[in-house]
């Protein structure tokens, strides 16, 4: 491949550099692809392992399962967030194992618990200072954790947050309404003696 041509594949979009890829399996396109979502999948990595090297093996495991699974991209969402989906779920996956602990799903907490009858404002969580929201969040089961980041951190639509999690998108509704009433609730374990400060005071 030429020089002139791999600068002109930096302009292909994701779904043509997949396609190039597959066709000629040439690792030329794949690597556009990773030196294109690299960053991001790096940044996610750590925000849900907060350690960096273990950031740093994550995200070239999740470019291998990327890389491996390319084939079975069908396009039925974005690639960025099929690529999401699995940094995601390879994350969860590390986090459970190092803490040995099981992945609760939206099903069966529902099926042990009360529905929570009212929605928390989102500016309960958006108001926090950023050390006391960090120190929420790592309290958080892993689930609630990944989905309140990917809500508030991420500014993911609630559509893509269902793709990622192959979940409706009232199902999607109502685990962040679950998530943040355990925020709340940890917050007040965590800081019963002190209002909530804002990060303009």
């Amino acid at each position: 491949m030429t020089s002139s041509a791999a600068r002109k594949a930096k302009d292909y979009t994701d779904s043509e550099l997949i396609a190039l890829y597959l066709r000629d399996q040439n690792t030329i396109y794949f690597n556009h692809l990773y030196q294109r979502y690299k960053g991001k999948v790096f940044a996610k990595c750590i925000s849900m392992l907060a350690d960096e090297g273990l950031a740093r093996d994550a995200t070239q495991d999740v470019f291998i399962k990327v890389l491996l699974n390319l084939s079975k991209f069908t396009e039925q969402s974005s690639f960025s967030t099929w690529v999401y989906s699995i940094t995601y779920n390879y994350c969860i996956d590390m986090i459970r194992k190092k803490k040995k602990i099981p992945l609760i799903y939206t099903e069966d907490i529902g099926k042990v618990s009360k529905e929570p009858e009212v929605d928390i404002p989102d500016s309960v969580l958006l108001e926090m200072k950023q050390e006391r929201l960090a120190k929420v969040l790592e309290n958080l089961p892993p689930g609630d954790k990944a989905i309140l980041m990917m809500k508030y951190i991420d500014d993911l639509q609630i559509r893509d947050i269902g793709d990622i999690l192959g979940k409706s998108e009232s199902a999607i509704k109502m685990q962040i309404m679950r998530a943040k009433h355990k925020a709340q609730s940890i917050y007040d374990d965590l800081f019963a003696n002190d209002p909530i400060e804002t990060s303009n005071t």
